[in-house]
């Protein structure tokens, strides 16, 4: 499932990053676990590997019934792969749900003290943030 098989010799500090990811998203389903918890799955890895890493969370979570939860920093790759997303600020809930509920301007703006901008991306009709400045002085909540 992890595409794997081919490097069963090689020593885990000689695989790029995003074989490593997948290492470790093996040794998760060697446990047979049904939740899978990850932080910052894709940090450090170039787009193509990020993709793969998703991908696979994803396949995880539809055909085997897997639960993911993890914490992704870049919100369009968390909008493009979650079901459920929720946006936190100093410890507290800003808002949760779907991430047309999450990706909004205005919950982007109470989070991270952005203006963005979010439009619905055409390859998977998911939001998706184009552009963002830093909230002015006299705009912030």
């Amino acid at each position: 499932m992890t595409k794997l098989a081919e490097f069963e010799t090689t020593v885990v500090d000689n695989l790029s990053g995003g074989q490593r990811q997948r290492v470790w998203i093996a040794m998760a389903l060697a446990q047979q676990t049904d939740l899978i918890l990850l932080d910052e799955p894709t940090t450090y890895l170039d787009l193509s590997y990020q993709l793969e890493v998703l991908e696979l969370l994803y396949r995880l979570n539809r055909e085997q019934g897997s639960t993911i939860i993890m914490v992704l920093h870049d919100l369009n790759l968390a909008a493009r792969f979650a079901d459920y997303m929720i946006a936190v600020r100093g410890g507290d809930i800003i808002s949760h749900g779907s991430p047309e509920v999450v990706m909004t301007t205005a919950v982007l703006k109470e989070t991270f003290r952005i203006d963005a901008e979010i439009v619905i991306e055409p390859r998977t009709g998911r939001p998706t943030c184009i552009s963002y400045d830093l909230v002015k002085e006299q705009d912030k909540i």
